[in-house]
C-alpha cells in the first residue's frame, strides 16, 4: 500500500546554482521567481497529469487527498505504512494545514524528514512530536523557527539524522548547540562513544546564528562524517575554524558574508583536501589567507566575491586544476597577474564583474573553451576586447552590462550560438549592433537597456521565439511598433520596455503574450487604467504591472 515518497539522501538546496544564477542589473526576472504563487504539491500534480486524459489518481493519493480535506477525524498516524504517514505529513506542509495540534497525529510515526523549514509558528512545542520518530529520523529543517535550546535538546536521541538545517534560528545559544552537538563529551567521555554520536550526520546548516563562536564551535569538532557544513552570516565564528581541521570528509564549506573570518583562520582550511566548494564572499581575507587553499587540489567552486585579494592571488589559484567555479567579483583584481587564469582549463563559470580589468586581461581568456558563463560587469572592457571571446562557443551566459562594448565590438560574438542570457545593460548598441541578435535562437534572456536601439533593431528580436525575459528599457526610440514586433515571442514572462514613447495604442499587441507575469512600463505613455483593463481582458496571469 505504502509507496517511496521520502526525500532522498542528500538533497540540498544550492543558493549558488552554477549555471542558473544571472548577473542582471534589473533582477526583475529574479524577483519574479520569488513572488510567483506558491502551489501546493497537488496543484503540480494536477497540472502535471492534465495531458493524460483519462487518468485515475492513485489508491495512495486518493487517502492522502481524503486525510487532508479532514484532518480533524485523524489523531493517530501511527498505525499506517510509514511512506503513507510520510506523504500526509509532507502534503499538510506543503499546504499549509499542519497546525501543532494536527502535528499530534504523527507522534511515533517514524517519520525520516521533518522539513519545517520557514514555517509559520514552530516552536518547541513541536519539538516532542518530531523527536519521538527517534531512530528512524533521518532530516530536520527547523530554519526560521522559534525553537529554543531546550527544543533542540529534544533531538539528543535521534542519532541516525544525516541533515540538520536550524538556519535563522535566533533563539538557540552557544550553550544548547554545545548541549546537543557537543553532548558525547558531556554525557561519556569514551572515544568509542564519542565517535557514535551523531556519527551519521553529514549535512548540517546554522546560518546566521550567534551561537557559532569560537567556543561553540568546539561542538563540531566531534562531527567526522560532516560532508557540507553551511555556516553563512554566522558573524562571531572568528577563530573557531581550528574545530573543522579534523573534518576530512568536509567537501562544501559555506562561510559567505562572515566578515569576522580572517586570514588567521583560513591555515584551518589547508588540511580539509576533500573540499569541493568553498564559499568565502566577503570575508576579511586577504592573499595571504588564500594561499592556504594551494594543497586542495579537488576545490571546483571557489567563491571570493568582496574579498580583499588582488590578481596576485591567481598564482596560488592556477594550481587548483579542478576548479570549474571561480568569482573574484568586486575584488581588486587589475590586468596584471590575470595570465594565471590560462591554466584553469576545466573553468565552466568565471565571475570578474566590477574589477578594474581591460580588454589585455581578456586575451588570458580566448583558451578557456569550456567557459559556459562569464561576467564582466562593470569592467573596462571595450569592443577589441571582446575579439578575444570568440572562440569560447561553449558559453551560455555572457554578462557585460555597464562596460564600454558597443555596437562594433558584438559582431565577434556572433558564432557564440549556444547563448541563453545575454546582458548588455548600460551598453551602447545601435539598430547596427543588433544584427548578431539573429544568430542567438537559443536566447532566453536579454537585457539592451539605455541603448540607441529603435524599432528597426527590434527586427532582429522580433523570432527570438524562446525568451522568456526581454528587458528593452531607457530605449527612448522604441514605439507602439515595438509592442507589435515582440506579440509573437509567446514565452515571454517578464517584459520591461520602460522609459520609451510606448503608448496606449500599442497595448493591444501584448494580447498573445499569455505567459506574461510581470510588465515594466514606467515612463511611457501610457495608463494605469488602460493596463488594468488590458490586464483584466487579455493577461489575467500577470501579477506584476508597472505602473500599477
Amino acid at each position: 500500500m505504502g509507496s517511496a515518497c521520502s526525500r532522498k539522501r542528500g538533497q540540498l538546496v544550492h543558493e549558488d546554482d552554477l549555471y542558473g544564477a544571472r548577473f542582471s542589473k534589473s533582477g526583475s526576472f529574479k524577483w519574479l521567481l520569488h513572488t510567483l504563487p506558491r502551489s501546493n504539491s497537488a496543484d503540480v500534480h494536477r497540472r502535471a497529469q492534465e495531458g493524460t486524459p483519462g487518468r485515475c489518481p492513485s489508491l495512495v493519493e486518493l487517502c492522502v487527498a481524503k486525510v487532508r480535506e479532514d484532518m480533524s477525524s485523524y489523531s493517530d498516524f501511527s498505525l499506517l505504512p510509514r511512506d503513507l504517514s510520510q506523504q500526509i505529513f509532507n502534503e499538510l506542509v506543503e499546504c499549509g494545514g499542519l497546525t501543532e495540534a494536527s502535528l499530534g497525529a504523527f507522534r511515533d510515526c517514524d517519520l525520516q524528514d521533518i522539513c519545517l523549514g520557514e514555517y509559520p509558528g514552530v516552536t518547541d512545542a513541536w519539538m516532542e512530536v518530531v523527536a519521538s520518530q527517534g531512530q528512524s529520523l533521518l532530516s530536520v529543517d527547523i530554519s526560521c523557527s522559534d525553537v529554543t535550546d531546550s527544543g533542540l535538546n529534544l533531538l539528543k536521541d535521534c542519532s541516525s539524522m544525516q541533515s540538520l538545517a536550524c538556519d535563522y534560528c535566533d533563539q538557540i545559544s552557544e550553550h544548547g548547540l554545545k548541549t546537543l552537538l557537543g553532548q558525547c563529551y558531556a554525557d561519556n567521555t569514551t572515544a568509542e562513544f564519542a565517535a557514535s554520536c551523531f556519527s551519521n550526520l553529514t549535512s548540517l546548516s546554522i546560518k546566521k546564528c550567534a551561537a557559532v563562536t569560537a567556543e561553540g564551535a568546539k561542538a563540531f569538532a566531534n562531527l567526522v562524517n560532516l560532508v557540507n557544513l553551511d555556516l553563512e552570516r554566522c558573524p562571531k565564528i572568528h577563530g573557531g575554524l581550528v574545530h573543522l581541521k579534523g573534518l576530512r570528509k568536509l567537501e562544501k564549506l559555506n562561510l559567505r558574508y562572515c566578515n569576522c573570518i580572517t586570514d588567521s583562520d583560513m591555515k584551518y582550511l589547508s588540511d580539509l583536501t576533500n573540499l569541493r566548494e568553498l564559499q568565502l564572499s566577503s570575508c576579511r581575507i586577504s592573499d595571504f589567507g588564500v594561499s592556504y587553499l594551494r594543497g586542495l587540489h579537488k576545490l571546483a567552486h571557489l567563491n571570493l566575491e568582496g574579498c580583499a585579494v588582488t590578481a596576485a592571488c591567481l598564482e596560488v589559484i592556477s594550481g587548483l586544476a579542478s576548479l570549474i567555479l571561480l568569482n573574484l567579483s568586486r575584488c581588486g583584481i587589475c590586468d596584471e597577474g590575470c595570465e594565471n587564469l590560462e591554466d584553469l582549463v576545466k573553468l565552466k563559470a568565471l565571475n570578474l564583474g566590477f574589477n578594474h580589468i581591460t580588454d589585455a586581461c581578456l586575451i588570458h581568456l580566448k583558451d578557456l573553451i569550456n567557459l559556459e558563463c562569464l561576467n564582466l560587469d562593470s569592467c573596462k572592457i571595450g569592443d577589441e576586447g571582446l575579439f578575444h571571446l570568440k572562440g569560447l562557443v561553449q558559453l551560455k551566459n555572457l554578462e557585460l552590462s555597464d562596460t564600454e562594448v558597443g555596437s562594433n565590438g558584438l559582431r565577434h560574438l556572433s558564432g557564440l550560438t549556444g547563448l541563453t542570457h545575454l546582458d548588455l545593460f548600460g551598453a551602447r548598441i545601435t539598430d547596427a549592433g543588433t544584427n548578431c541578435f539573429r544568430f542567438f535562437k537559443n536566447l532566453q534572456s536579454l537585457e539592451v537597456c539605455g541603448g540607441s536601439i529603435t524599432d528597426a533593431g527590434v527586427k532582429n528580436i522580433k523570432d527570438l521565439k524562446a525568451l522568456t525575459l526581454l528587458n528593452l528599457s531607457q530605449n527612448g526610440n522604441l514605439t507602439d511598433k515595438t509592442l507589435e514586433l515582440i506579440s509573437g515571442l509567446t514565452a515571454l514572462v517578464s517584459l520591461n520596455v520602460s522609459n520609451s514613447r510606448v503608448s496606449n495604442s500599442g497595448l493591444h499587441h501584448l494580447t498573445p503574450l499569455q505567459n506574461l507575469r510581470s510588465l515594466s512600463l514606467e515612463s511611457c505613455r501610457v495608463t494605469p487604467a488602460e493596463i488594468k483593463k488590458l490586464r483584466l481582458a487579455a493577461l489575467p496571469n500577470l501579477i506584476s504591472v508597472r505602473p500599477e
